[in-house]
């Protein structure tokens, strides 16, 4: 029975410093939406009945929903359902993304199965990128390649159990739209080499757990310095230097900021948060784990009543 079932996607930082559009990591908050009425009535078409937090607006899960009925062809019942959300909005922590993916699971949950690369495909269509749909997907660290014609291609990479993301987030979002339009339409060669080597240097520290070799692995010439500006707290994070961090980013777009550490984590996250606070930035610290690579078919649906 379809009716009372509940799709739960997790949250993602993207990019990971210098994997740009590339690298997304899965994390332990969760956007659910449950099902609550299906409609044999040929409507193909989803409600958002409730949501929280309120979203005003046709949000992106209904526009997700129709996206993948254009591009199946499918009819499907009119679909009615509740949105709950734990993933920060305009943070810098895949909200849009998994309310997106949400919706793509919903519709094969009624219409079918669908090929996993079309659901990357029709999610990275909406988004304009791929890194944060493909965690979102596919759970764990994720690169992503762009194919001119073709669906994009996911990769899955090991991610160590024991590695934490400590994040700040401020309470004023950012746009997606807004970061992006910081960035310039071009890069150096030189700063292209930079990021290059540190995105390779970060997937073999991880996959080797050469935790020292991150806070380096983690370094960015592309997107972190053009964005400094819309998020002020970022330069001071980016320059701590203390034993417990292993590495700094900005989330995403932003705001939300993330350092790297696998022990004394209390002791970051107090860290952390005074660093954003002198820079005259309050914020909200979590200590996140990653949410591990599952079945793409299986492991967002569970019976209402049981958490993730």
């Amino acid at each position: 029975m379809i009716a009372g079932e509940q799709i739960v996607v997790p949250g993602s930082t993207a990019n990971l410093g210098g994997g740009f559009d590339t690298l997304g990591l899965a994390v332990q908050l969760y956007l659910r939406v449950r099902i609550i009425e299906v409609r044999e009535d040929g409507g193909s078409r989803l409600e958002v009945v409730r949501s929280t937090p309120p979203v005003s607006g046709r949000n992106a899960v209904e526009r997700a929903f129709q996206a993948m009925v254009e591009r199946t062809g499918r009819r499907t019942p009119t679909v009615l359902v509740e949105v709950e959300s734990d993933i920060p909005m305009a943070a810098g922590l895949g909200s849009s993304a998994a309310a997106t993916v949400a919706a793509i699971r919903v519709f094969a949950r009624v219409s079918g199965p669908v090929d996993p690369g079309v659901m990357l495909g029709v999610a990275a269509a909406i988004e304009g990128h791929a890194d944060n749909a493909a965690p979102a997907l596919h759970g764990g660290l994720t690169s992503v390649v762009d194919r001119d014609g073709l669906d994009p291609l996911v990769l899955a990479w090991q991610w160590p159990d024991e590695l934490h993301i400590v994040t700040a987030t401020p309470s004023m979002g950012l746009s997606t739209a807004k970061a992006r339009a910081a960035l310039a339409p071009a890069i150096t060669r030189q700063d292209a080499v930079f990021n290059l080597q540190r995105v390779l240097a970060l997937v073999h520290a991880l996959q080797s757990r050469d935790y020292g070799a991150l806070r380096e692995a983690v370094a960015d010439r592309w997107h972190q310095p053009a964005r400094a500006a819309l998020v002020p707290h970022l330069t001071a994070v980016l320059a701590l230097d203390d034993a417990d961090v292993l590495g700094a980013f900005l989330s995403g777009a932003g705001p939300t900021v993330a350092v790297l550490a696998h022990r004394n984590l209390p002791r970051v996250e107090r860290l952390l948060e005074s660093t954003c606070e002198r820079a005259g930035v309050p914020v909200t610290v979590r200590t996140l784990a990653v949410h591990p690579s599952g079945s793409l078919q299986s492991d967002a649906i569970v019976a209402v009543g049981r958490s993730v």
